[in-house]
C-alpha cells in the first residue's frame, strides 16, 4: 500500500466514525450489517433487534442488510444457507450480493461467518471501510490469524472485539468483578465438538475456555492436555502458581458451566448458558461507544491456551509453555498481509 492509498484509507475510517457518531447523536436508525448466514447466532441477534423490539437498550439498531457467505466448505454450516436466508428476509433484511455492497449500506457490522479461517480476510475489508465490528466466535482458526486481526484493527484504527455468550453469564461476571473474593482456581466445562478445519478446542470448546478466562484472567504459563474419544481435559498453570482446568465434552452429558474455589463462599457453581441477550447488549454498547469490552490480550492468550493444549496432545500429554506457542504464532502473524 502506497502513502496516498494509506491516507485515503485513514480518511475513510475517520469519515465512517464521524457519520456513526452523528447518526447516534441525532437518534437516527443505526444500520447493522451481517456477514455470514451459516450460524444460528445470526438469526438470534436479528430476531432480537428486528422482531422482539421491547428492549429499550436496542432501540435505534436494526439489521438491514446481510451478505450470505460465510463458510464455503464446512457442511454443517453451508447446509444452513437456504433456510437462514429465507428467515432473514422474512425479518425484513435485504440480502446483498457482495461484501462491498454490504459495507456501503450499513453503519456497524456483525461478522458472523462460522468459519474462523475466513475472518482475517473479511475483517480486513470491514476495517478498511472504518466500520466498528463484532467478530463472533471463533475469532480465527489459529493464534497467528488472531494476532493478525488485532494488528489490522490497530493499523486501521477500528475498534473490534470477539466473545462467546458464555462470558456474560451473570455469576461469571460477578466472579470477574470480585464479588466472591480472590478466585483460587477455576474448573470450566463445555461441549467440545470437533471440526477438522479448526484444531482442538477452537471450534466449540472455545465456549469453556472463554468462561475460564473471564473468571481467571490472563497469566497462564503452561498447559497439559489429556485427550480421549469423548473428553479433552486441559490443565493450565498460572504465573501465581495456581492451577485451573477446562473440560471439553463430546457425547452426553455435554454441559456448559463453571466451578470456582473462591475466598468468599468456598466452592461456587457459576451456572451455564443464559441465552444471547447479555452478549448482544454488550455488542450494542460497544457499537454506541466504541469502547472494547474484552482486552485484546485476553482473547489472544485464550487462543494460545487452546493451541498449547493441541500441541500438548500431539506430544503425548507433556507440558507446553504459552511463551513457546506465542513466539511461533508471532512469527507467522508477521508474514500475513494486512493491506
Amino acid at each position: 500500500m502506497n502513502l496516498k492509498d494509506e491516507v485515503m484509507l485513514k480518511k475513510s475510517v475517520i469519515l465512517a466514525t464521524v457519520c456513526l457518531a452523528v447518526s447516534l447523536s441525532m437518534g437516527a436508525e443505526t444500520r447493522v450489517g451481517v456477514i455470514g448466514l451459516d450460524t444460528s447466532h445470526t438469526l438470534a441477534f436479528t430476531k432480537m433487534l428486528n422482531i422482539e423490539t421491547n428492549e429499550p437498550f436496542f432501540k435505534g439498531f436494526k439489521v438491514t442488510s446481510a451478505y450470505k457467505y460465510g463458510s464455503l466448505d464446512i457442511l454443517s454450516s453451508t447446509n444452513r444457507y437456504p433456510a437462514y436466508t429465507k428467515q432473514m428476509m422474512e425479518m425484513g433484511v435485504k440480502i446483498v450480493d457482495s461484501l462491498e455492497e454490504l459495507l456501503k449500506e450499513t453503519d456497524v457490522i456483525l461478522l458472523e461467518t462460522n468459519d474462523g479461517r475466513r475472518h482475517l480476510e473479511q475483517a480486513l475489508e470491514v476495517f478498511k471501510a472504518g466500520k466498528r465490528v463484532f467478530i463472533d466466535k471463533p475469532l480465527a482458526a489459529t493464534l497467528a490469524d488472531t494476532i493478525a486481526i488485532f494488528k489490522a484493527a490497530e493499523k486501521y484504527g477500528v475498534p473490534m472485539f470477539s466473545s462467546s455468550s458464555l462470558r456474560y453469564v451473570k455469576k461469571v461476571q460477578e466472579a470477574r468483578a470480585g464479588d466472591f473474593g480472590r478466585i483460587v482456581a477455576v474448573d470450566a466445562y463445555s461441549p467440545c465438538h470437533l471440526e477438522p478445519t479448526h484444531p482442538g478446542l477452537i471450534w466449540y470448546g472455545i465456549h469453556g475456555v472463554e468462561t475460564l478466562y473471564t473468571v481467571k484472567g490472563t497469566g497462564c504459563v503452561s498447559v497439559v492436555s489429556i485427550s480421549e474419544e469423548n473428553t479433552d481435559m486441559v490443565v493450565g498453570v498460572w504465573s501465581d502458581g495456581s492451577v485451573s482446568t477446562m473440560r471439553g465434552m463430546r457425547g452426553k452429558p455435554a454441559l456448559y458451566g463453571c466451578e470456582v474455589f473462591a475466598g468468599k463462599g468456598g466452592r461456587i457453581s457459576l451456572g451455564g448458558y443464559e441465552g444471547y441477550k447479555p452478549l448482544l447488549m454488550e455488542i450494542i454498547k460497544f457499537f454506541k461507544t466504541g469502547e472494547v469490552p474484552v482486552p485484546p490480550q485476553e482473547t489472544i492468550e485464550m487462543f494460545a491456551f487452546m493451541e498449547a493444549a493441541e500441541e500438548s496432545k500431539r506430544r503425548g500429554g507433556v507440558p507446553v509453555k504459552i511463551s513457546e506457542i506465542m513466539a511461533r504464532a508471532n512469527k507467522e502473524a508477521a508474514k500475513k498481509k494486512l493491506d
